[in-house]
């Protein structure tokens, strides 16, 4: 698994069927320490993920492990919305705060 910030959507009007009704959001990779770097990433939404959410995203053939993406042309996928994260017992991440 790796994380990232969900930072906007990607929109296709054509596209592979197996896709239709397909949520693809674009993600900024962050490191452990929640520092974005200069790297994106299209995945797949299967949990809802919104703008500005710090998610948890798969991919290669992980990324066809959920129940909306079995079967599917995808690469990444979001699994899961990320409430928060420590590292070596310092807070890194909060997402109420």
């Amino acid at each position: 698994m790796l994380i990232g910030k969900v930072v906007g959507s990607v929109v296709a009007t054509r596209k592979d069927e197996k896709l239709e009704s397909q949520k693809l959001l674009l993600v900024q990779v962050h490191d452990h320490n929640n520092k974005a770097k200069d790297q994106y990433v299209v995945a797949a939404d299967s949990v809802g993920a919104g703008p500005e959410d710090m998610v948890l995203y798969a991919t290669g053939s992980s990324a066809r492990q959920t129940r909306i993406t079995e079967g599917k042309p995808v690469d990444a996928v979001i699994m899961a919305v990320v409430d928060s994260w420590d590292l070596g017992g310092a807070n890194v991440y909060e997402k109420w705060s």
